[in-house]
């Protein structure tokens, strides 16, 4: 993996305001997957392909991660970005719309980064727990969006996704089959692992 291509792409990213995962949210994942070395991955929003990439180091050999991304140009920039580091063998982009893609993908993954429209993680969350694999883990970054969700916010424009971001937190905390904590780092991570 190409480091120096990497933190070119995002450093562009930051001054692109392109929404990128954040450094102590992404140390926070890293120490996860460093010891599960997970053999699939799936990440529901791709934006310019940064955390997959980040990801991917610590797949197990012969791993793959399944992304998915609606913009057109975030895709076209992704596939540039994944072929300058050197993993477009491990990184596979579907391109559209997940909440119509989610449905048709069958497969089991060890661990699912959930970081897309904030106003769908509830229907996020329901595919995911569908294809987790065993001993897997979901994560869900911006899960605190900006302090809103634990505050008493309520404007308008930002009120569906804080409804829903706190209708997901509800659910991963009630689940009797995920043990979920949620941490403060970046914008706010869930983390809920399969009992």
């Amino acid at each position: 993996m190409n480091k120096e291509e990497l933190e070119k792409i995002k450093q562009k990213a930051l001054e692109d305001h392109i929404p990128i995962i954040m450094d102590d949210t992404l140390e926070v994942i890293d120490k996860y997957l460093k010891e599960l070395k997970p053999n699939k991955i799936l990440e529901i929003g791709t934006a310019v392909g940064y955390s997959a990439m980040c990801f991917s180091e610590y797949l197990a050999e012969g791993g793959k991660i399944d992304t998915i991304e609606r913009d057109e140009q975030r895709i076209e920039e992704a596939k540039i970005n994944i072929k300058n580091v050197g993993v477009e063998d491990k990184i596979n982009i579907y391109e559209g719309d997940a909440v119509e893609i989610l449905p048709t993908l069958n497969d089991k993954y060890d661990v699912v980064f959930i970081d897309a429209a904030k106003g769908k993680y509830p229907f996020f969350l329901k595919e995911s727990l569908r294809m987790i694999a065993e001993n897997g883990i979901i994560f869900a970054d911006n899960i605190l969006y900006k302090g809103y969700v634990l505050s008493d916010y309520n404007k308008h424009k930002q009120r569906t996704a804080v409804r829903n971001l706190r209708e997901y937190i509800k659910e991963v905390s009630e689940n009797p089959n995920l043990e979920t904590e949620i941490l403060e780092v970046g914008d706010g991570l869930a983390i809920s692992k399969i009992k």
